[in-house]
This record gives structure tokens, C-alpha cells and sequence, in this order.
């Protein structure tokens, strides 16, 4: 069964620009080692596990990038690379490490789970979007939303498949609705005046809608 965008009851299950800001915010009054776990999942849709295998080593300040192992590929030492901005790239490299090829982050799983549920739960987000799942969903269907290839957007999350990343393209994006408030502006109605509307006063010319498109 394909996977979908929406729960059974028809609610997203991606996050939106703006909550993916206003988590973000609140990350940045939490420790450097949360805001940098926060600000990488954020700016790559990278899945938790990928995040937290990273390494100084394989992050490259120079020219903003980072560099994720696949691991659900079936073999160990395929890697991907995927652009980072060059604050992202800095703080990573704050971030206290004797070791160079040692993970940046000693959590498990679930400790890094619960980290960006508690900065969701900081930023009064709530319902099926509020996972980190809906964080890595929301950076997809943002991607698309800015004109990134598909093609890219696959490689940058590492499907196998692209018709996996096409289902994102499901999402109405800027544009989707920029088409489709140049149909609204057909249908506007003038403001009301004293309760009123325009039309009570004035009759209008007949249109159809096809007339109107």
C-alpha cells in the first residue's frame, strides 16, 4: 500500500515552513548539541539515524556539505552528499569531539526522537505533524515548493526508488496555489457595506464560468 502525505482523516503529516521556523527558534535557546541535531534534520531531511552517525570528518565547512551514510542500504560505506549552510557546517563543527570519525552525538534512537518531539511541544506544534518524520516530510515538500529538481530531492533523501519522492509532489505548494487564486480573484465578491452586499444594490452582468476562465 502506497504511503500518503495525509492520515485517514485527512490531516497533514508534513510540517509547514512556518512551524519548521518556529521550531527552529526554539532550538536556539536550547544547547549547541540540540540546536545543531534540530538545524540538521531541518536542513536536509536526513532520518535520525543518518544524523546521528555523523562524524566531524564528514562535514566540510569549505563548501557546505555533509556527508551521510545510507544506512538502510544493505551494505556499509555508500555515502551521500548533501549541501548544508555554512552556519549549519560551523556549529556541527563546535560541537565537542576528541575524535574526528567518532558520531557527534552519543544518543540512541529514541533519545534523539524525543529531543525534537520536546522542541515541537516548545513550539505549540501539535497533531500527526508533529514527528520527526513530519520534520523530514516538511523539508521535502518545502524542496519541491522552492523549484528543486525531483531527481535532486532524491538523492538529497536517499530513495532508491523515485516514485517514493514523487508522492511529495501531492502537496500544494506556492505555486499550486498561486494558479489557483488567479481562478478565485474570478468569484470575488464585494466587500459588505451596512450588512449588505454590493450586489443587493446593483444588479450584475450574467457569466458563466466559462465565460470567466
Amino acid at each position: 500500500m502506497t504511503w500518503s502525505l495525509f492520515d485517514t482523516y485527512g490531516r497533514r503529516k508534513y510540517l509547514n515552513t512556518a512551524e519548521i521556523h518556529s521550531m527552529l527558534q526554539a532550538a536556539q535557546n536550547q544547547s549547541d548539541s540540540v540546536h545543531a541535531f534540530c538545524r540538521l534534520l531541518a536542513e536536509t531531511g536526513c532520518r535520525i539515524s543518518e544524523a546521528l552517525a555523523t562524524t566531524r570528518s564528514r562535514v566540510d565547512a569549505s563548501t557546505g556539505q555533509v556527508a551521510f551514510e545510507c544506512l538502510k542500504k544493505r551494505r556499509r560505506g555508500i555515502f551521500r552528499v548533501v549541501p548544508i549552510s555554512i552556519p549549519l557546517a560551523n556549529l556541527l563543527l563546535s560541537l565537542p569531539s576528541e575524535d574526528p570519525d567518532a558520531p557527534l552525538w552519543s544518543w540512541c534512537r529514541m533519545t534523539g526522537y524525543r529531543r525534537i518531539c520536546e522542541l515541537l511541544a516548545i513550539a505549540r506544534i501539535r497533531g500527526p505533524q508533529a514527528t520527526p518524520k513530519g520534520l523530514r516530510h516538511g523539508f521535502a515538500v518545502a524542496s519541491l515548493g522552492a523549484g528543486v529538481p525531483l531527481n535532486l530531492l532524491q538523492r538529497w533523501l536517499g530513495h532508491a526508488d523515485i516514485r517514493t519522492t514523487s508522492i511529495y509532489a501531492s502537496a500544494s505548494g506556492p505555486e499550486e496555489r498561486a494558479i489557483a487564486e488567479r481562478v478565485w480573484r474570478h468569484f470575488a465578491v464585494p466587500p459588505r457595506r451596512n450588512g449588505r452586499s454590493r450586489s443587493q444594490h446593483a444588479p450584475t452582468t450574467n457569466w458563466t464560468l466559462h465565460q470567466a476562465l
